[in-house]
C-alpha cells in the first residue's frame, strides 16, 4: 500500500493559524506586537529570496518585521555594532543574521554575539547546551519542524526506533537530541548514521521513524526501509530545471520506490521545506512571551 504523503505545507498553515491568534491574543492582554529582525550582508539572490519570504511572513501573523541590508564590504566591527544595538532595542524579540556572510566576517563570532534571548535560529552555544540538558529555549528551527511533522502525523515516539541519517550541526545532531529527550514527542531508541557507518541498510531498516538529512540524492533507497516506518526527507537537491524555469528537486530519499514500502513519508519540495520559517515564528512568539 503506498504511504501516506505528510504535507509540511497543510502542517506549516495549521501552526501559522495557532500563532495567528497567539500573537492576537499577546497585543490585546498586554499590548506586546512579537518583533524579528533580519540582517542580510551582501545580495546572495536565496538569502534575499528567503529574508524576504520571513518578512511576509511576520506581517501575514501581524508580527513586527525588521530589516537591515548592508553591503557586502561591510566591516565585522560595523556588523557587531548593529547586533547589539538590536540586542539592547526592545521591539525587536528575534534576531536572524542570514547566512552565510562574507568571507572577511568571522560568522562564529556574528552568531555568538547575539544575545541568546533573542536568538531565535537556536545556534548560540548557550541555546544548543539547553538543547542537550532538555531545557531548550529555542529549538533549532528545522529539528523543530521537523518533531512537529512527526507529532501532528500521528506517530508514535514513545519507545520508537528513530534512525537519523546524517550528523550536522544544523539538522542530525539536533533532531537526534530533541528525539531521545524525557518528554512529549520524544522518548525514542536514536541512532546516528553517517558516512562512517558500517552496514547503513542494517541500522536504517531498525527504524519505526527515519529522518534523512545526508545530504545526497539517493542516499536511502527502498530496500533500507522498514516497512510501515515513517520516513523524514530533509534533503533538498537541485536536478535541473522544469520547462518553466524553475529549480526541479528532490530529496535524499528515493521518493517513488520508498512511498511503496514506508507507511508514511514527506515529499520534497513541500515536505520539511515549509516547517522551517514557521518554527522561526513560533520561536519568535515564544522570545516576546518570555517574562509575562
Amino acid at each position: 500500500m503506498t504511504a501516506e504523503i505528510i504535507s509540511g505545507k497543510d502542517v506549516a498553515q495549521t501552526i501559522r493559524d495557532e500563532l495567528g491568534e497567539e500573537v492576537a491574543e499577546l497585543k490585546r492582554k498586554h499590548g506586546i506586537v512579537p518583533g524579528l529582525c533580519t540582517v542580510l550582508v551582501g545580495e546572495d539572490p536565496a538569502s534575499v529570496s528567503y529574508v524576504t519570504a520571513k518578512g511576509r511572513a511576520c506581517e501575514k501573523l501581524g508580527m513586527n518585521s525588521f530589516h537591515h541590508e548592508l553591503p557586502a564590504e561591510t566591516g565585522e566591527e560595523d556588523l557587531l555594532k548593529l547586533v547589539d544595538e538590536l540586542n539592547r532595542n526592545d521591539e525587536v524579540h528575534g534576531i536572524l543574521v542570514q547566512l552565510p556572510l562574507p568571507k572577511h566576517i568571522d560568522e562564529n563570532k556574528v552568531l555568538y554575539a547575539i544575545d541568546p534571548d533573542k536568538d531565535v535560529d537556536g545556534f548560540h552555544p548557550v541555546n544548543v547546551g539547553r538543547l542537550v540538558i532538555g531545557e531548550e529555549l529555542f529549538p533549532p528551527c528545522t529539528p523543530a519542524g521537523i518533531q512537529e511533522l512527526i507529532v501532528r502525523s500521528g506517530t508514535p515516539t514513545e519507545g520508537a526506533e528513530v534512525v537519523v541519517v546524517g550528523r550536522s550541526n544544523i539538522v542530525g545532531k539536533p533532531i537526534a537530541i530533541m528525539m531521545l529527550q524525557k518528554k512529549a514527542g520524544a522518548n525514542a531508541t536514536v541512532t546516528v548514521c553517517h558516512t562512517r557507518t558500517r552496514d547503513m541498510p542494517v541500522h536504517t531498516r531498525r527504524g519505526d521513524i527515519l529522518i534523512v538529512a545526508a545530504g545526497k540524492r539517493n542516499a536511502v533507497t527502498a530496500e533500507m526501509v522498514k516497512p510501515g516506518a515513517t520516513v523524514i526527507d530533509v534533503g533538498v537537491n537541485r536536478i535541473g530545471f522544469t520547462a518553466s524555469g524553475k529549480a526541479k528537486l528532490v530529496g535524499d530519499v528515493d521518493f517513488e520506490a520508498v512511498k511503496e514500502v514506508a507507511g508514511k513519508i514527506t515529499p520534497v519540495p513541500g515536505g520539511v521545506g515549509p516547517m522551517t520559517i514557521t518554527m522561526l515564528l513560533k520561536n519568535t512568539v515564544r522570545a516576546a512571551k518570555r517574562g509575562l
